[in-house]
Parts: C-alpha cells; structure tokens; sequence
C-alpha cells in the first residue's frame, strides 16, 4: 500500500566491510495481522479463515529443485560480480561434526544470497548441518546441563501467564519488549488453539506428520544433532564481542605525554632544571640574592603535568560516559526454543543452531534465515539503509516466488526475502528462524570489529607539531647564534686577558654563557600552548555536552571548525523516521495542510494543475491548516473518519523502552493515520476498536494494494471500511462525503453525492499532485450494506465474502498523503551551514524522487547542484568522480560503499568532511569521516561506536552548534598564539640584544621575572582566552582549507606589529631609562644600584602591562576593531585580567629581592601603564593596514605560501589520460579531408568501438612487455579501454548514444545557468528536470 511510489528501488541491502553485490527488493507495504493470533504457533500454520490464502501452502523441495533461477529481486543494473566475505579464513576452523563452515554461513547475508542457500541444500539442508530441528530446536542432548539452567523460562499458554518478555523478572526480548497484542483479551480468541508446546518427545504438540512439505522427517540423529553448545562455541564463535580494552588514565596521561610540544618542554624543563641548580648551589651568589634560578625548570614541569592532567582526564571521564550509554543496551534476553521449549536465553548464550523467535519491536540478536511466521516484517533501515519494511517468508515460499516472478520481472518478491539481518528491527508479526551467524561473524558484528581503530591527527594538532617544531628550529638556531657571538668575546677577553679572571672565574664566565642560551631557547619555546588547546576543548566539549553534543574525540571538537563539507543520511536525520500524515482531502474538496502557512505548495486548492495563473475550475476546493480540521469537519465525519482508520489497522500502542512515551507500533503506514486521529484529539483507537463488532477481517495483499474490515453496525446493518493505494481505490468509489467551506455542519449524518465528470477529474490531480510531491496517498472508504453476506453475492461462509464483490460502489472518505517529514529546524540549520560556507550533501537508500523532494524542502538541492544515483555513482572513474563530487547535493540508491567513497574523494579533494549517520550502515563512512556524527537516540551501537560526537537529540541542528563551538575552540588557539607569539619574539630578541651587550651576558630580565611573565602568557592567558563563548557571527565566515596555514594575515600584522613595539620600548628604556627618569652616575654603590634597580622594576612594569593589554587586543582575529565584543559574557577573562594587575601591583610593593624588584613612584607607575595601554591603540592602527601588501610581502619572504597555486604534479597521476590526450590529438588528423574533420570524436568512438571483452590484461602488465607497442599504437588510434569513464559512456555499445545511456541516472538543478560549467561538463549527459 505504497501509493504512488511504488516500483521505485529502494536502496540496497548489501553493507559490508568488503564491496558488495546490492541486492534490491522492492515492495508492498501494510499487510494485515491476525488480532486474535496471540502468539505464532510453531505447529501450525496461520489459524483463522479470513487469513489464509493459496500462497500460504508450502511448495515441495522437489518442485523447488526444478525451478531456475532463485534470486530474489536482483537489481538488474548491477551485473557485475563483486567481492563478499573473505571465505578463506574458513580454511584453517575444523568443523567437527557440522557440515557447514563459519563464514560460508555469515555469507548468506552478506549479500543476501539465495542461491548459495540452495547450494547448501536449502534450509532442510542447512537444519541438518547444523543439526537442529524446526520445530524443536537444539535437542536435549546438545543441551546437556544448559537445559536445567536458570536463566531461561519455560512458557505456559498465554491464558495462564503473561509471556511478554519484560513481563517478568526476566530481561525483555530486546529493545521493544514486545506486545502480544494483548489489545484483544483472551477471551476475543474464539477457537483459536493456546500455544501448543512441543514436549520433548514430540508427542504433546503436532506429530511429524504435519510438517510443512520439504521439512525433513528423520529423528534428528547425527553427530551435528549430539554436539554441545561447547563445541558450537568452538567451531561457530560465541555471541560476544570481544570487550574492547579502553585505556587507563595513566595510558591516556602517556599518550598526551607523547605531543610534540610537551617532548620539547619536558627536554626544556630538565635543562632549566639542572642549569638552575647549578646556577643556585654550585656556584657563589652575591649577598642578599636568593637561589631562585630552579624555579623556571620546575614552572615548566608543572605547566607540562597541568596540561597531561587535564587533558588525559577529559579523555578518561568521555569514554567512561560513552560506555554507561552503551551498557544499558546490552543487557537482554532472547526467546529461543530449545527441546521443544520456548525459553528466554541471554542474548550472549544464543549459538549457532538456535531456533529463535522474533516478535514486533525486537531487535534481530543474531544473522538467521526464516523458517516460519506470520507477517513477519523487519525496518532493515538501521542495518542496511533500505527505507521500506522487508517482509520476511520462508525459504520455499521464497524460492517458488521468485521463479513465479520470472515471467512478470519477479515483482511480486519486491521487499521480500528469507534472511534476517542481526541488527534490524521487527515491525510486525511472529516467526522463527534458525541462527547461522553470532558475534564477530555475524553482520552486525563484523562491523562493529572493523571500527576499532586508532584516530587520526586532526588538522589542528598537526598544524600546531609543525608549529612546535619550527620554534624549536628558530629558537635553537637563536641560540646557538647567540652562543657563538658570546663565545667570539669570551675567546677576545680571554686573549687580551680583559678583564682580569681566575681560572675558575673563566670557566665560570663559560658556563653562564651557556645557561644564557639554553635560557634563549626556554624563552623561545610556547609552554603555554598545549594548554591553551586543552583548556579551549575542555571548556567547548563540557558547553557542548549541555548542548546535547556528547564528544567521544576531543580533537574532532576543533576538526569541525574547518569542516567544508557534511555528509548527512536522510531517514532519522533530516527527517524524523516517523511516517506523518502531511497533507489530504476529506470529501472532494477540502484540502488540508500540516503547518499551512509554512507549506503552501502542499495544496492544490484554487490552482490549475499545470497551467499557472489559469482561473480553477474546480473553485469549490479550499485549504485549512490540519490544526482547524475539527472546527471544518462535523462530529458525524469526525466518527467516520476515526472508525475507518482505528478498526482498519493491525497496528497497536506501547510503550517505547528507551524514553517510556507511548508509540504506535505496526507498520509506517498505520501508525502515520493512527497517529493523525490521535493528534487531532479524536476516540481512543483502543477503544474505538474494542467495541466494533468485526464480521470479517480482509487482509492486505500485493495485488490488491488494499486492506479492509467488515463492522455489524446494527442487526441489518453492516458496513465495510477499506482503506489501499489511491490510485486504485478511488476508481471503485461512485460517491463521496460533502464537506462545505466555512462553518461547522451539524447534524448526525453524512451527507455523500455522487462524483461526476469534474469530481472525477479533481481525485485524480490531487492525487497526481501528491505524488508529485512523493508523498504516499492513501485512500480510505467505506460501503453500507442491508444484509449479510451481501445479496445476490455467493459466499462459503458468513466470514468469506470475496473481495471483489465488497470493493465497488464506494464511497469515498477522503486521500491522505503520508511522508517521514523534516526535522523542526532543519531548513534553518541547512541555511546556517551554507553561510558558513559548509556544503550539505543528502546520501540516501531511497528513491531518486523522495531524495530529491526532501533535499528541495531543506534546501540542499540548489542551482548548480547534481542528483546522481548510487549504482552510476560507483561505477565512474577517479577523475570523473572527482569532477562531479564538488557538485554532487544528492546522492540516492545509495549504498554503504558509496558513501564511503563519497567521502574518501571529498578528502583526496583536500576537504574536511564531517558524516552523520544513525544505522550500522554508516558505521564505516562515520570512520572514514574527519568527524562522525551520530545519533543518540535512533543511533545503532555500530553508529555510536564509529563516531566523534553524539548527537544525544538526534538533530542535524545540533550540527551548526558543533561547527560553532569547533570554530570557537580553534579561534582561541589562534587568539593565544597571536598573544603568545608576540611575547615570545620580544622575550628571544630583548634577552638576545641586552646578553651581547652586557659584559656580564646578564639580561633584561631576571629569571623570576621571566617565570612571572611566563604565568601570564601561559595559565592565565590560556584560560582567559580559550573561554570566550561561542557566538553566531562565527558563522559569518567561511572555513579554513586542510593546508591553511596556522597564522593568518592579520595575525602577523598584530605580531610583527606588537613585537616590534615591545621590543623597542623595552631596548630604549633597559639602556637609556636612567637618563629619561633623570637619573645621574652616582659614586656611591648603593645609591646607584637603588637607581639601577628601579629601572629594572620599570622596564618589568612596562613588559608586563604590554603583554595585559596585548590579551585584550587579542581577543580578535579579523580587521574588526571593537576589541571588547562579548568581553562582558567572559567573567574568566575579566576576572583573570584583574587578578593579573592585582598580582603586578603586589609583587612591586612586596617582592623585593626574590623578583630583584623595588617600590616605585606614581611617576614610573603611569609611565608603565601608559605605554602598556598604547598596545590597544596601536593594535586599531595596524589593523587598518591592509592585506593585500602585507600578504605579497610575506609571500615574498616565503612566510606565507601562495594559496592559488596548485600543485603541479600528483602523486597517483596515471598515463592513460595522456595517452588519451595524444590518442585524441594525432587521431584527429587521420580523419582530415578537404580542410574538415570527417566526423566527431564520438562517432569515431562509436564506429570503433567493440563488445566490452570479458578479461582484460591489466594496464600495467602491457607497459612492462611491450611499452614499444604501447608508444606506436597511439597514432594508430589504441587507447586503454574503461567502461565507465564518463569521457565515453557508450564505449562498448555504439548503438547507444551518451545521453541515452544516462538517461534519467543525473540531475542538474534546473535553475543552474547555462554557462555554468557544470553544465558544459556534464549538461550532455545530464537530465535537466
């Protein structure tokens, strides 16, 4: 019952770790379920009249083994063969007494493999092997000791007890511990028999003589059938994982440890250190000066220990938060029948061989191929990517379906198959299945296992190791600079005997000549900087976590500022993963909308379908928002409506374990109308439907497209509700309800009329223009009868009456168009991406039309923007792949494989590509990504585990909110580095100059001093950098590329700029401050060493009040100059600032000889401030610079490299495309006649071409033979051959032309521009729609 999407190829099954074959099945939708079959009965086949149908009867193997091919549904375009699971690990596991090898077994799924099942002997073949019974399970015997054991429940009938797994104190049958349709109390059962259960002898349930046709009928005697669950667990693997260690803090704290610029401080730290010590204890000090020179050596351990410290325990508390999220899922019971008995297993105890049962809301525990149920359907959705239910039959049914189907194109197997996919979800019915795959080998697991590896630098640590290594360069070749300028004096004085020296005092003199330069490099190195990373992120990532953005990787926090490019699955991320009612008409003429006002193109009311500005000749049609839909319809309508929709439906109301609201569960299509008649307040369903007295109950079918129910109304009076595919269910009605603009009508009755010409003609293009919408229309109808069974109607019995002799003469209720609709704040999330200059690609399994409709209506798919499918996406080649990714907004029929590959190119193309992902489908694109986004909520544990961050509401929002706080993180870095940077080059320089220039090589600053300074520039400016709030305006701009350098522009304007002027106020007042304050060359020692000393605190004063105001000019990074934007909602900086001029204050006035400091005057204090705050002022001035030069100039030095210059050779360069340059080039004068090219390139290719040979020889294996025939064949017109280039599609078949071929396959927005070049690349082969 898929409306008017129905045919349309959903995407396909087949995700592995390997490539894959897809497999496609397509299909129906809603099927009926028995209300009164309490459970599936393992004896015996659906019970209930209404319900069975020739299909239902089991064909022979016999029959089965003559038939042909037995694939089910194989996409017809994917011809090629691909790799599965690798079976050669197979080799080296014994067996023992099965017949059937592990991951021969795990390959059915993986893609599903129908054939290979039939290899196997089919499933009477594979029960054998495995040795297990149908009906029974696992037998006594092969249980042993488990069959005592206390952790499963023998289960009586459900009259006596309640078996729903949760009931109990037992753990529950998985996530949606499921309804037995208890809706129907046991007394509604009639006579349908209580569950039978086979007794271990087989004498309390059916006898083998009612088994299906093909079932075997030995004992079950063998060696497989004796084997314990020991010995399945040796040969098939048990169903764990195995745990995945996580690291221990002291790990965490040595991997930190292992940062490039850590390994420089520590070496840094331990020099300083043990020269200090020297310095202190080993050397005489003049009086009054304490041993302080250890103290910078122990500054820089404690800034190292701080920064392993606090990142290693944010690591350490997130993955100990991702595992809480991860326990509360794994903790479930399976129900398995073991010796004839239903019991509840733990989910780790299921082995190979089980039999176990499935029910609505379960997840699939383990791979199984299908014995028996009914209207078994399973959302593979989270698995696999496939959109639609897929219901699930048994082998033979399958098998005699598919070779049925041969004839029509097998389209009555469309979403229909026999496997059963460990990690998907039961939407309805019961049955069993025979377990074939657990743990590392099943499908879920094989993807779990091949997540598990280690993370990659992000680009910022990169950047910053390069950083680190570049100053350890500079800072050791200053060093090493100043070492020798030293040691040229030290060799002259040492010469001329100037000044006169001791022996000991010389190698002293060598000595402080050394620690100086050692100092140089300390100096030089940025000890704040680790921390200013650790401190941005630890801050983002714990604002993120109240944001609903748990981050698993504290790097892809700072990746996702420069995130270029998002990948986003459709289902459960744009979307809500909840079919909803969207829009429909009651009656003929009644339109309404969900949200009208946001949603006008919804209605067709008052518009000509087709002809725009035409006057409507249906002028009687009108629109209401959904919300005014019981102020328009009267109470008599209301009822009608509700009837038909509640007694109508199989599905049913329970509670979600995961957040305890109550939800619809049943298939998409009826819990969307069961949900429209909730929402608009309407008659509880339960109730609605507990009281009808139902006559006959018509179950859904494919042929049909309709299902129906059959109510007494009174004694002689009966009506029937159907409720199918528009299309074909409007054709049988005559009448429909009246429903009048304007006021409410009164009254208990319906009012109906007949339909003529007009009305006919206005079903018909709302339903055209619904499905132009792709949205799926649903007709819902009723019929009154006077007697039954019907007059004049031959019936075999009260609860038989045929179909066809209900559905005509109708009475139509109205058509309801259903879609999973988009996420609130989507579209504004869309558009908040695109400004940031982040582009949003749509990867998704369903169709090319609903992809394309949902990606219009959140605004992916724009003008210049391509819709390509996933079969025709994976097939072109690396350069044509790269030609239309940039350009790529939809990718539809997608599979697993394509997604990846979708990103492995973004990143090839140098962007940094950010993937969300809710299924264990995304898991290995999730990986590949630089950040993986999934969802905590839908989100599969495959999901989780292969992500960076959670999105804990599963909304793509969330997504801007990361890029903010990404770009927030990275903008502190930069902040610190502008501020850091700046100081460091001032300290090397001023420590330099005045080291020359002293006699004694003393510096500027003392060593205290220096450590002080370092405070500020590291811990405090750190901090108060890296906490400024992430606002809106950051996503004003566009993000950094991969290769972006570090520094931009403006940050080496304001450090060249700041540098300089610290450096020179520093210089003038170290060397001429005496003579500026007016001091004189005093004789007396004290008076002048008093002198010498308030100089110092001067120069200090001034050093230190420069890098204060310097944070504050630091606070921006563009050419903007309001520096104290938001500075308000940033109490640490306010308050760390203060305390920094509250400490400066304190250590002038107490610090004394420690900081070789003195108190000093109000003069010198104002002088200290006053060119400290000329940095502000000056930073305005050099932001009024502009670029342009500045950028040349650095360019020019080779500071900066020249963006727009690309790379002139690529490393994976492959000669074919030059030899089809040449080819191209040399052919074209072979067909010159008479001044004129005899043909196109194309049909020369055409006329050349041959059949596509079946084997090739590798291109590489020609060029090492003959690389001589190679050259000579160019001119000759060879080149290598490729079936899927994109330069020639029709290569191999020169009937078709290009256009031909792709018919239909790519899509270019049809507002894109003609000189577009997207549309000189690919307008030849495109479809414009």
């Amino acid at each position: 019952m898929e409306g008017s999407t129905e045919g349309t190829e959903p995407d396909s099954h087949s995700i592995s770790l390997q490539p894959l074959t897809p497999q496609h099945t397509g299909g129906d939708g809603s099927t009926i379920m028995s209300p009164t079959h309490t459970h599936y009965d393992g004896a015996s086949d659906v019970d209930g009249t209404t319900m069975r149908s020739p299909s239902m009867e089991r064909p022979k193997v016999d029959d089965i083994a003559r038939t042909g091919k037995t694939n089910v549904a194989n996409d017809q375009e994917e011809d090629e063969a691909r790799p599965t699971l690798d079976l050669a690990q197979d080799e080296n596991i014994d067996v023992g007494p099965f017949g059937l090898k592990p991951y021969k077994l795990a390959s059915l799924v993986d893609p599903k493999n129908l054939d290979l099942l039939k290899e196997m002997g089919g499933v009477t073949g594979l029960l054998k092997s495995l040795g297990t019974h149908r009906k029974r399970g696992l037998s006594k015997k092969a249980l042993g000791k488990a069959a005592h054991a206390s952790h499963h429940e023998s289960f009586a009938s459900p009259a006596d007890k309640d078996g729903r797994p949760g009931a109990g104190s037992d753990p529950g049958a998985g996530t949606g511990a499921s309804q037995r349709h208890d809706r129907h109390p046991d007394t509604a059962a009639g006579g349908v028999p209580k569950l039978v259960v086979t007794g271990p002898g087989g004498d309390d349930g059916a006898s083998l003589n009612d088994a299906a046709p093909g079932e075997d009928l030995e004992d079950g005697s063998g060696p497989a059938f004796d084997a314990d669950l020991d010995e399945r667990r040796r040969v098939y693997g048990a169903n764990v994982l195995p745990t995945r260690k996580t690291k221990s803090l002291l790990q965490l704290m040595w991997l930190a440890l292992k940062d490039k610029v850590l390994v420089l401080l520590s070496i840094a730290a331990v020099v300083s250190l043990a020269l200090g010590f020297f310095q202190d204890f080993g050397t005489p000090r003049p009086d009054g000066e304490p041993p302080v020179d250890w103290v910078e050596g122990v500054a820089i351990i404690v800034a190292v220990l701080i920064v392993v410290m606090v990142g290693s325990l944010n690591d350490w508390q997130k993955e100990r938060q991702f595992l809480e999220l991860n326990e509360k899922k794994e903790e479930r019971g399976v129900k398995v029948i073991r010796n004839g008995v239903e019991m509840i297993v733990d989910i780790r105890e299921v082995v190979v061989g089980d039999v176990a049962l499935v029910e609505p809301g379960e997840i699939v525990p383990c791979d199984g191929v299908f014995l028996s149920g009914h209207n078994v359907k399973c959302d593979e959705s989270g698995a696999t990517g496939e959109s639609d239910a897929i219901k699930k039959v048994s082998y033979e049914e399958c098998v005699k379906g598919a070779a049925e189907g041969e004839g029509t194109g097998g389209g009555d197997m469309k979403h229909t198959d026999c496997f059963l996919i460990s990690g998907s979800k039961v939407l309805e019915g019961y049955g069993s299945y025979v377990v074939i795959a657990v743990g590392t080998r099943s499908f879920n697991g094989r993807i779990m296992m091949a997540l598990r590896g280690e993370t990659e630098s992000t680009p910022l640590q990169l950047k910053l190791n390069h950083l680190a290594e570049l100053i350890a360069k500079l800072g050791s070749a200053a060093g090493l600079i100043l070492f020798v300028a030293l040691m040229i004096r030290y060799f002259v004085q040492l010469g001329t005997h100037n000044p006169e020296r001791t022996a000991s005092q010389w190698g002293l003199a060598f000595v402080q000549i050394l620690i100086i330069s050692v100092t140089l490099i300390v100096v030089a190195v940025p000890e704040g900087l680790p921390l200013a990373v650790t401190l941005a992120l630890a801050f983002a990532t714990k604002r993120m976590t109240q944001e609903n953005l748990l981050v698993r990787v504290l790097g892809s926090c700072e990746t996702m500022a420069n995130a270029s490019v998002i990948c986003t699955d459709k289902t459960g991320t744009l979307t809500q993963n909840v079919m909803t009612v969207v829009a429909g008409t009651i009656g003929v003429h009644c339109k309404f909308v969900h949200r009208l006002e946001e949603n006008m193109e919804r209605t067709n009311a008052d518009q000509e379908s087709g002809i725009k500005g035409a006057s409507s000749k249906h002028n009687e049609d009108f629109s209401i928002d959904t919300e005014h839909i019981n102020s328009t319809l009267s109470p008599a309508i209301q009822d009608l409506l509700n009837k038909s929709i509640a007694i109508n439906s199989t599905a049913f109301e329970d509670v979600d374990p995961d957040d305890g609201q109550k939800v619809f569960v049943g298939s998409k299509t009826e819990t969307a109308l069961l949900k429209f008649a909730k929402d608009n307040g309407w008659a509880d369903y339960k109730r609605t439907r507990d009281s009808a007295d139902i006559v006959q109950m018509i179950p859904f079918s494919s042929e049909r497209k309709a299902m129906g129910v059959v109510v007494r109304l009174s004694k002689h009076q009966y009506r029937v509700y159907l409720k199918g595919a528009s299309e074909i269910l409007t054709k049988k009605c005559s009448h429909h309800i009246v429903v009048e603009r304007g006021s409410q009508q009164q009254g208990d009755d319906v009012e109906t009329r007949r339909i003529d010409e007009l009305g006919r003609d206005n079903i018909q293009r709302t339903i055209i223009f619904y499905a132009n919408q792709t949205l799926r229309t649903i007709a819902i109808c009723y019929r009154d009868f006077d007697s039954w069974p019907p007059r004049g109607v031959h019936a075999v019995s009260e609860d038989e009456v045929p179909y066809e002799a209900l559905a005509q003469d109708l009475t139509l209720i109205g058509i309801t168009g259903i879609e999973d609709p988009l996420r609130p704040g989507v579209r504004e999330a869309v558009a908040n991406c695109h400004k940031a200059g982040v582009t949003v690609k749509m990867c998704t399994g369903d169709n090319v039309l609903t992809a394309r409709s949902i990606a219009l209506q959140c605004g992916i798919y724009t003008a210049g923007g391509v819709i390509m499918e996933g079969p025709i996406f994976r097939q072109l080649e690396k350069q044509d792949l790269q030609d239309v990714v940039p350009r790529l907004q939809v990718l539809a029929r997608s599979s697993p494989e394509d997604k990846q590959l979708l990103v492995e190119t973004l990143r090839e193309l140098g962007e940094i590509v950010g993937v969300t992902g809710d299924g264990t489908n995304d898991g290995p694109a999730l990986k590949k990504a630089d950040v993986g986004f999934s969802m905590g909520i839908a989100g599969t544990e495959v999901a989780k585990e292969a992500s960076d961050i959670i999105l804990m509401d599963d909304n793509f929002a969330s997504i801007v909110k990361a890029i903010m706080w990404g770009r927030c993180v990275n903008d502190a870095v930069r902040k610190f580095l502008q501020f850091q940077i700046s100081t460091n080059v001032t300290a090397v320089i001023i420590t330099f100059v005045s080291a020359v220039a002293s006699v004694q090589e003393a510096s500027v600053l003392s060593a205290v001093q220096l450590l002080w300074i370092n405070i500020i520039m590291d811990t405090f400016a750190a901090l108060a950098l890296a906490t400024d709030p992430a606002t809106l305006s950051l996503l004003d701009r566009k993000p950094d590329r991969k290769i972006a350098p570090l520094f931009s522009v403006d940050m080496y304007k304001q450090i060249i700029g700041q540098s300089t002027y610290q450096t020179i106020i520093t210089l003038i007042f170290h060397f001429l401050g005496s003579r500026i304050l007016g001091f004189h060359h005093s004789d007396d020692s004290t008076v002048q060493k008093n002198q010498d000393v308030i100089v110092q605190t001067l120069v200090f004063n001034i050093f230190v009040f420069a890098q204060i105001f310097n944070s504050i000019n630091s606070r921006r990074l563009d050419n903007r100059l309001n520096i104290f934007e938001g500075i308000t909602k940033n109490y640490y900086f306010m308050g760390i600032t203060l305390i920094e001029v509250a400490v400066q204050i304190l250590i002038v006035f107490v610090g004394g000889a420690a900081f070789q400091v003195t108190r000093i005057g109000g003069r010198e204090w104002g002088i200290g401030l006053a060119l400290g705050v000329v940095s502000i002022p000056l930073g305005a001035l050099i932001r009024c610079i502009p670029n342009a030069p500045v950028e040349r100039f650095l360019m020019k030095i080779h500071v900066l490299s020249n963006p727009d210059v690309l790379p002139t050779t690529r490393p994976d360069a492959e000669w074919n495309s030059a030899i089809q340059l040449v080819r191209d080039n040399l052919s074209t004068f072979t067909h010159v006649r008479g001044a004129r090219l005899r043909s196109s390139s194309y049909v020369v290719k055409s006329r050349n071409a041959r059949l596509a040979p079946e084997s090739r020889v590798a291109l590489p294996s020609i060029m090492t033979m003959v690389p001589t025939l190679i050259a000579s064949s160019i001119g000759a017109g060879w080149a290598p051959q490729s079936p899927s280039g994109l330069s020639h599609p029709a290569s191999f078949d020169p009937s078709k032309s290009s256009a031909a071929l792709w018919e239909g396959k790519i899509q270019i927005h049809p507002d894109t521009k003609p000189d577009d070049p997207v549309m000189q690349r690919w307008g030849p082969v495109a479809k414009t729609t």
